[in-house]
């Protein structure tokens, strides 16, 4: 293994022609040079200096390695400056997946604020909903997964995951501003079971046809869709009524629409999710401390 602090003492060496100039140029004695060219000299297995009194003189192998050390010196520098630069957050990346209504409402207001504090660091934005978000984080194609998880639901297997838990987020019920309950403090779920129902993301339908399961129903969807403004039209429009996450209905006006509490409560926990190794970076610590700053607003 050639170590770059001998690849800097070899070049003095062929610079001044001997081992007490380049000591004089590096700082250190001339013991220090000779022990660090040995070691040079064992690592690559056949000398590099002919020593001919005082003076020393390369051997082939020796100008050979003088030749590719200014590139090799010159391109561990570099990395050195950009490693400090993305340990100073003066650059840096992260790539963060986000579920809809976390990236309408939670994300926008934590990169604004990473933006303001380290303007180097870049991060780009992709959408996807759990478990394909956790499984992204897996496969390294993101550093940040922005997820959820029901409370009564099967627990997630996040042991392997750093964990930043964010908000609790509970559902209410979205029903037309003609509703006969539109004007109710709290609903029980039961009471719509007769209702025909706008169903959300795949994993928020499931969710809501357990909840409706265990009020004794079985919802009639009559129509489902990824889009939260979707629902929220559909139910303005009263072609039927939905539950939808609180987060969901901060970016939505419900025009046409009214929100109720739904009883018993059905409440989902907000989290944001990285590897170890990858908690310990700077610029994902930031992502990570932005987001958790923006939800407990």
């Amino acid at each position: 293994m050639i170590e770059a602090r001998h690849l800097r003492v070899l070049r003095a060496v062929a610079a001044t022609g001997s081992f007490s100039a380049a000591g004089r140029e590096l700082g250190c004695t001339q013991p220090a040079v000779s022990q660090q060219m040995k070691a040079l000299e064992a690592s690559v297995g056949t000398p590099l200096l002919i020593r001919t009194g005082r003076e020393m003189r390369l051997t082939q192998a020796g100008e050979a390695l003088v030749r590719h050390a200014a590139g090799i010196i010159a391109g561990l520098t570099a990395a050195e400056e950009e490693v400090a630069a993305i340990a100073g957050l003066r650059a840096g990346r992260v790539r963060l997946v986000s579920f809809p209504s976390g990236s309408s409402t939670l994300v926008p207001t934590a990169l604004a604020a990473l933006r303001a504090a380290h303007p180097g660091t870049r991060v780009s934005l992709e959408e996807a909903e759990p478990p394909r978000s956790v499984e992204m984080l897996r496969e390294g194609e993101c550093d940040v997964a922005l997820a959820f998880r029901y409370e009564d639901a099967a627990a997630e297997e996040w042991d392997d995951l750093v964990v930043r838990p964010l908000l609790v987020d509970r559902l209410v019920g979205l029903v037309p501003t003609g509703h006969r309950l539109a004007r109710a403090e709290s609903v029980a779920i039961g009471e719509l079971a007769e209702e025909p129902w706008i169903a959300g993301c795949p994993r928020c339908r499931g969710q809501l046809v357990e909840v409706c399961r265990g009020a004794g129903f079985v919802p009639r969807i009559d129509f489902a869709t990824d889009d939260y403004p979707a629902v929220v039209g559909l139910v303005g429009a009263g072609l039927g009524v939905a539950v939808l996450p609180e987060l969901a209905i901060e970016s939505v006006r419900p025009k046409g629409a009214r929100t109720v509490t739904v009883e018993p409560p059905v409440r989902r926990e907000i989290v944001a999710l990285t590897l170890p190794d990858l908690a310990q970076v700077p610029a994902v610590m930031a992502t990570l401390d932005h987001l958790g700053r923006a939800a407990a607003r």
